[in-house]
């Protein structure tokens, strides 16, 4: 039984439909499972992707961090995180403090 490029082409072209809407199928009463798990239980976003609600909410109301050093000859300012600028990088730093 030889079949030729073309009919195996086909085929394969049947097949990953047919796989595709399998997956969906699936899929669609994997989704229809765990709405009436959470449903049941009540549970939350939380409950159920631990970490990931809590990192959005920590981005969202994170702000800008206030100025720690000043440049007094430009007036430059550095939070004193990420790397230092050239103004205040190799000295005392002390001597850059905003009051």
């Amino acid at each position: 039984m030889t079949n030729s490029y073309k009919d195996l082409l086909a085929q394969r072209e049947a097949l990953e439909k047919a796989i595709e809407q399998a997956r969906q199928n699936e899929i669609a009463g994997a989704v229809t499972k765990v709405r009436e798990l959470v449903a049941e239980y009540g549970l939350t976003v939380q409950d159920v992707f631990p970490g990931r609600a809590g990192k959005s909410a920590a981005k969202s109301s994170g702000g800008k961090v206030a100025a720690k050093y000043r440049d007094p000859a430009t007036g430059q300012t550095w939070t004193g995180r990420g790397k230092a600028p050239k103004w205040i990088d190799g000295k005392d730093r002390s001597a850059f403090l905003i009051a």
